[in-house]
């Protein structure tokens, strides 16, 4: 691919939703199936998938990669680059392109990462959620915090120099002092990244219907557990860039940015999601549907949306306001053609209650505990955009 060619391109994140677990977490909503019988035709369907979808993103250069789920590590390390050895056949790829694979302690191996390394990938996320082993029982977690501990090394043996851990607060029966604990131990591992996020009891899981017989943190305490994250992890050296994720310096996950900044990315597998071509779109919510679809080459694309102009404003504010860099005033009026002074009045009065900063370049984000308050805050000024009417021109 010649370089002048390249540099006009687009940028674009693809995911792939791997619908395999182990087992069925509590408190997981996802999509995924604990019976592997339909592994090798999901493999298929997948292929033939990206396959179909890469001429229509001949404009585009993939820049990140991420397998989700499910558990893709469950599905095996030949899988999963069969997969990616696809996506690279089927569209531009760069050399320097984020490849991240979530795993489950459990389904570390040696030969999955020696594999998985070989082929490319080079950034895991580990889903540890807490390091109290009762807890992780309760929660349906398929392996103890040493499994956890043991995967880390591991992965740091077969050459993984991006790893990112997952964290819960909020759990049953969780005080402070056990979730800075969970803090501290997971900090000692020396993760690149770290996402924290508070556990939401979801209609229709194992451990929404046993709620009553629990005890949740209220939502004063997990509001105190947030907050607490955020100074922890801020004397540790892990800078907040996202209300739920924290990093070292240089390793913001790339694939996540692409949601809050509203770049473009591809889905594939049963139940992913899009946004591509000013259209977003889910590929259906069922496997055997998604498997012989793509092998009849029938529909497996529903809830196709045109997205109009006015709409992604407000994905503007929705999404950026989720991250620490925040809004930017110039940028909001060039862009969407919409008077920014009405949303400056409301951040001020935030600004005012500690909600909202202004930085020295006039960028506005919410401070931690804005974040907390941010479903409001967002309502809010959505409200006073929907009232506000084009500005004639594009501002200098």
């Amino acid at each position: 691919m010649p370089i002048f060619a390249r540099k006009h391109k687009k940028p674009l994140g693809i995911y792939v939703h791997v619908p395999f677990c182990r087992s069925k977490c509590a408190y997981c909503d996802f999509y995924s199936l604990c019976d592997e019988k339909y592994k090798e035709d999901y493999i298929g369907a997948v292929c033939e998938h990206i396959r179909e979808a890469g001429e229509a993103a001949s404009l585009h250069i993939v820049d990140t990669i991420y397998f989700g789920g499910g558990t893709p590590s469950f599905l095996g390390g030949e899988e999963l680059s069969l997969i990616l050895s696809t996506i690279r056949k089927h569209f531009d790829v760069t050399d320097d392109a984020e490849i991240t694979f979530e795993a489950n302690p459990d389904s570390v191996t040696d030969r999955l990462l020696h594999r998985l390394r070989s082929e490319g990938f080079n950034r895991v996320s580990l889903g540890i959620q807490t390091d109290n082993d009762e807890q992780l029982a309760l929660l349906g977690r398929p392996h103890n915090y040493e499994q956890a501990v043991e995967a880390v090394k591991k992965i740091r043996k077969h050459g993984f120099r991006n790893l990112s851990v997952d964290l819960m607060y909020g759990l049953p029966g969780q005080s402070i002092q056990n979730w800075i604990h969970a803090l501290a131990t997971t900090v000692k591992l020396e993760p690149e990244h770290i996402s924290c996020y508070g556990l939401k009891l979801e209609e229709g899981t194992p451990l929404y219907e046993k709620a009553p017989e629990l005890d949740i943190p209220d939502d004063d305490l997990q509001a105190d557990m947030y907050l607490s994250a955020i100074s922890f992890l801020a004397d540790k050296g892990y800078r907040q860039y996202e209300i739920s994720n924290f990093c070292k310096k240089g390793c913001v996950s790339r694939h996540n940015l692409k949601y809050w900044q509203g770049g473009e990315y591809l889905g594939f597998g049963p139940d992913a999601s899009s946004d591509f071509g000013g259209q977003r779109f889910t590929v259906v919510r069922n496997l055997r549907t998604y498997i012989d679809g793509i092998a009849e080459k029938g529909q497996v694309i529903r809830d196709v949306q045109d997205v109009p102009f006015r709409e992604r404003a407000v994905e503007y504010l929705m999404m950026r306001l989720r991250t620490v860099s925040g809004i930017d005033p110039k940028e909001y009026e060039n862009t969407y053609l919409l008077p920014f002074a009405p949303l400056a009045q409301k951040l001020e009065e935030c600004r005012k209650r500690g909600l909202a900063v202004c930085t020295f370049d006039g960028r506005w984000h919410l401070t931690g505990e804005g974040f907390l308050l941010s479903n409001d805050i967002i309502s809010d000024l959505l409200l006073i955009q929907d009232n506000c009417k084009p500005i004639a021109k594009r501002r200098k």
